[in-house]
């Protein structure tokens, strides 16, 4: 009877690890292909432990570690009991976290007043600011007026990774429990449709799909509120906006992707303090993208970056190469030069600005820093405004929790968290730019974009009477491979410029192989059929970390899209830029993926 039944498991494992075309099966994760129906499951204990807290925080970042910091210093002052716990998918707080980072502490000055004597890892102040306009071969100085966008005075040049660590540590003094290595992997609901908390992902999963010895269950956390910070296209907060129709009053999000390197470097180029950011080449005129370059009072080291917008039309382009080429342009190679690498990373980012704002609370949850996306993309900030909607969150929250008022929905309601957001410094800071990233959306292009920025925004500050739209979704601006132009980038020389998976070895990343790729596709056949087909495989040129490769197939002519799972930095690129929007980003086991060092 036992040996009946394996060879009953093993004949539809064969038959499901093939799809009706004959190519091998791709996607193996519980999310696409259910347990309810896999014999391999049939015996398995499925329940779950439920931990119960007032408020659960998903995501250990600046938006959500604010949020605690302040929940817990209105709690501590009223002398009120308020259980507060945040879970973060990273093994340490702050090791997935990436950023420029050029901090303004507006926010944190009303957090932490006293964060100068507390030890904030806030070393390096602003001496001085460049902007430039590159072509080919020159620098073109660009002015920076008073209080312009990209005017630095005052802000705080950081190793974002390292501050985030650091408010991780002031949020645990104050009673915040703190899960790092807890992947928050899926919502639940009350029967009346508010949430009703997390749950956390499974593990002991084996690549097939099958359970291994060492599976485990994860556990549930329910609370009264829930908040969402897990960052930019959060796995989670993704999930909600179709539920609550978060999006009914604004227009879709719109992305950047940032790639990062840290350098050491000769001592004699080195300016503690010194920032700069440039536009221009190596991009072309209708696609958006800049520079920055940040150097740090320590080392001598410098970060440098390149953020380009995934509106970007040619299927052709690689941002990761874009970047490479960036650092060939004499302006920027003399800094570089005779240094050494130390770091590599990418993250998405939102671009989207004041019309791309969602709805923020719904019955039980609320969402804030990146998961709705408060960046001044001019500025090129975003951290300050997630550590304020955080603050705003909390104070919201603790009024609820205190008040005792009657909610209707079992899940509390933060009816109040909208109208605070839009009458806090977040939204009048947000409305002055709200027009700058959409004016290179025209027929000149960044020049254009320019234009506006230097005359009517320096002239009207916001003032403006009208409102641009964002013109259409990321996924969809790609033109098919016939229409387009084949770039042909230079070779990697290992000393200036680096190949992929060099640079993805800097990440630190660390994924257990032997687990279901957490990059699943709704459909398997569409990589082939639909991207391979129509745009020439974009993934394997706008994944910034190798996860994607159109390999032969085993059997016959053809080809097969690869997943190196393994590889992912978990940037989320690929969910966004997907041009059939077939891939699913969810959470590979707790504790796995980048470990940046204070990048």
């Amino acid at each position: 009877m036992l040996r009946r039944n394996i060879l009953k498991a093993c004949r539809w494992h064969r038959q499901k690890c093939t799809s009706v075309k004959g190519r091998s099966k791709i996607t193996t994760h519980y999310t696409i292909y259910p347990r309810e129906s896999d014999p391999r499951w049939k015996d398995v204990e499925m329940e779950r432990f439920a931990d119960e807290a007032d408020v659960i925080i998903v995501g250990g970042g600046p938006a959500g570690l604010s949020a605690a910091i302040r929940l817990k210093q209105l709690a501590n002052e009223e002398e009120k009991e308020i259980r507060v716990c945040v879970l973060e998918k990273a093994p340490e707080i702050g090791a997935h976290t990436l950023s420029g980072a050029c901090l303004e502490p507006r926010a944190l000055n009303e957090l932490i007043p006293d964060w100068q004597e507390k030890g904030a890892p806030l070393k390096t102040k602003v001496t001085g600011d460049r902007f430039s306009f590159l072509t080919k071969n020159y620098r073109i100085p660009l002015p920076i007026l008073p209080g312009m966008p990209m005017n630095n005075h005052g802000n705080y040049i950081v190793r974002l990774g390292n501050f985030v660590s650091w408010l991780g540590e002031q949020a645990e003094e104050l009673g915040v429990e703190v899960y790092p290595g807890f992947a928050a992997s899926e919502v639940l609901y009350h029967d009346d449709g508010s949430v009703k908390g997390v749950a956390t992902n499974d593990v002991g999963i084996h690549k097939d799909g099958a359970p291994k010895a060492t599976f485990e269950r994860g556990m549930e956390f329910h609370a009264k509120l829930t908040m969402f910070g897990e960052g930019c296209h959060g796995h989670l907060a993704k999930t909600l906006f179709p539920k609550y129709d978060l999006r009914r009053n604004c227009q879709h999000q719109t992305y950047g992707i940032g790639l990062k390197e840290l350098w050491e470097i000769d001592p004699a180029n080195h300016q503690p303090g010194f920032v700069e950011h440039t536009c221009g080449w190596p991009m072309d005129k209708n696609t958006y993208g800049g520079s920055f370059l940040y150097h740090l009072d320590e080392g001598p080291l410098v970060s440098i970056g390149y953020v380009i917008g995934l509106d970007y039309k040619n299927p052709y382009l690689s941002p990761f190469r874009e970047f490479q080429l960036l650092k060939t342009h004499p302006h920027i190679r003399k800094t570089l030069e005779g240094g050494k690498r130390i770091g590599y990373g990418a993250r998405a980012l939102n671009e989207g600005g004041l019309q791309s704002i969602p709805e923020l609370a719904f019955p039980g949850g609320a969402l804030i820093g990146c998961s709705p996306g408060f960046m001044n993309v001019p500025k090129v900030k975003g951290t300050h405004n997630a550590m304020k909607s955080g603050i705003v969150a909390a104070e919201c929250a603790f009024e609820a929790l205190t008040n005792n008022d009657e909610c209707d929905t079992q899940g509390l309601y933060l009816r109040n968290f909208d109208d605070a957001i839009r009458n806090s410094w977040i939204y009048d800071e947000l409305n002055e730019v709200r027009n700058v990233r959409p004016s290179f959306n025209t027929k000149l292009g960044i020049y254009g974009g320019i234009v506006y920025t230097g005359i009517v925004y320096y002239l009207l500050r916001g003032r403006e009477p009208w409102t641009f739209k964002h013109k259409h979704t990321d996924h969809n601006s790609l033109k098919p491979a016939t229409e387009s132009k084949v770039i042909e980038y230079p070779k990697p020389d290992g000393k200036l410029t680096f190949d992929l998976l060099s640079s993805v070895a800097l990440t630190g990343t660390n994924h257990d192989h032997d687990q279901p790729a957490h990059l699943t596709l709704k459909d398997d056949s569409v990589p082939v059929d639909k991207n391979l087909a129509i745009f020439d495989g974009p993934e394997q040129r706008f994944c910034p970390a190798g996860v994607y490769e159109y390999v032969p197939e085993e059997v016959g002519d053809g080809l097969r899209l690869q997943i190196n799972a393994q590889n992912c930095i978990h940037c989320k690129t690929c969910d966004i830029k997907d041009p059939s929007q077939n891939i699913n980003w969810v959470v590979p086991e707790g504790g796995e993926g980048p470990a940046y060092n204070g990048m």
